[in-house]
């Protein structure tokens, strides 16, 4: 009886002081944060790092939210929490394709942020980030384009020129193959993202744009991939199957061509900026010995090219301390932490301010010398597509792997391609 009633006195004493300190446990729930800034790889600790700087001098805690590593996961699981209207999250990290279909779920920041910041960054993402209700749901945190990677050592070993278009490239990498591989039984020619992901549409999108193919769906809204380019970029592709790429590469996401290249074991590789810095640590084995350039042209009347790709900072509708997160995301995209950023991690600064700075110009030389790459990348069909593009991207992605791997030719894949697609839109995008 006296266990019960000190049980009984004990849950009442509990009731009553957490009654008494309600006030300071809501409290001390209003002043925290969490952002969604990565996989908790060295980038997203160093955001969440500085996002911790600006929350110890504001009186909020933050903690990082890690999402899955691959784009389609992390998307299917922010698309779940804002169904589920949750508060989980408060500052969202989303893809450069992500505004089209997820805007509906973030608040204006221009009610929050003064529109010179806004201004300050790239206007052709700003604009990306621009929802169709003139809304601006996001601001740029790093950008980024699809570039080729290449060992100058083997090529100048071997007495070949940086190759301009991909015909020249196969012809390089085959050359390298047949002479080098006494050296190093491992070596291959070309590494790239061949897994049927997001990752494969950036790539498929340089192919197509060097070949001046069109960008699968154009701005009009009309659907376009189905054309002779289209075909002949789609094929050169697939002829480097079995010779210069391994069929491994079929399941390759980014980190996967990165272990590959960055281990001495290929020749070229297509990437993002974040490898360059990866590539040169003290520990690497190809330190010095490799160079950047824009993703070659499809033929001698084609374009240099890249995928538009990048990241940007949105807050979510359905947080309860949008102005202090707001506050935090234009803390998190100026120039001083963007510069820091691109220095200590090779991720592209959205601000031309920085571009400028010596010592960007100085410690990351390849942002300047592929500037006009980042400036002019060519974006996936994203915007006109709207909620759609989701399924787009997955028709595209696959229809590509088919004729990689061996399943349809070019022309076959590109034919059901365009029908499917026709029957994603309907009436409308």
């Amino acid at each position: 009886m006296k266990k019960l009633l000190v049980g009984f006195l004990t849950g009442c004493l509990m009731v009553t002081v957490a009654w008494l300190s309600g006030a300071t446990s809501v409290e001390a729930a209003d002043k925290k944060l969490v952002i969604a800034c990565g996989s908790g790889d060295n980038r997203s600790q160093d955001c969440v790092q500085h996002a911790r700087e600006w929350g110890d001098k504001n009186g909020f805690e933050v903690e990082l939210f890690v999402n899955p590593q691959a784009t389609n996961d992390a998307l299917g699981l922010f698309q779940q929490i804002f169904a589920a209207k949750s508060s989980e999250i408060d500052i969202v990290m989303i893809d450069v394709i992500w505004p089209g279909l997820l805007h509906k779920h973030f608040i204006d920041l221009r009610d929050y942020i003064p529109a010179d910041h806004i201004n300050a960054h790239f206007k052709s993402i700003v604009d990306n980030n621009t929802s169709p209700d003139g809304r601006v749901v996001a601001i740029p945190f790093f950008t980024a384009a699809g570039i080729m990677y290449y060992r100058t050592d083997l090529l100048e070993k071997y007495g070949h020129q940086r190759p301009e278009t991909w015909e020249e490239l196969t012809a390089v990498a085959k050359d390298i193959l047949s002479k080098e591989s006494a050296n190093n039984s491992k070596l291959v020619g070309y590494v790239w993202q061949g897994k049927p992901y997001e990752g494969l549409t950036c790539d498929a999108i340089e192919w197509l744009d060097s070949y001046n193919a069109g960008n699968v769906v154009n701005s009009k809204g009309e659907i376009t991939i189905n054309n002779p380019n289209a075909v002949k970029a789609l094929s050169m592709a697939a002829s480097w199957m079995g010779t210069i790429t391994p069929d491994s590469v079929l399941n390759y996401a980014e980190e996967d061509a990165r272990g590959t290249f960055q281990s001495g074991n290929a020749i070229f590789m297509r990437n993002w900026p974040y490898a360059y810095k990866l590539g040169n640590n003290e520990d690497s084995p190809i330190r010095g010995k490799f160079d950047v350039m824009p993703i070659p042209k499809g033929t001698k009347d084609g374009k240099f090219t890249g995928t538009l790709g990048g990241w940007q900072l949105a807050v979510s509708k359905y947080s309860k301390n949008p102005e202090a997160a707001a506050k935090l995301v234009q803390h998190m995209t100026t120039k001083e932490y963007q510069l820091h950023r691109a220095i200590e991690h090779s991720l592209l600064p959205t601000r031309p301010d920085v571009y400028s700075d010596p010592e960007l110009a100085a410690k990351q030389p390849l942002f300047v010398k592929l500037l006009d790459t980042f400036k002019n990348a060519a974006a996936r069909p994203s915007n006109v597509t709207g909620k759609k593009y989701n399924r787009v991207s997955n028709k595209f992605w696959n229809a590509v792997h088919k004729v990689l791997t061996g399943k349809v030719g070019a022309e076959e894949a590109l034919r059901d391609l365009e029908k499917d697609l026709e029957r994603i839109k309907g009436r409308k995008w």
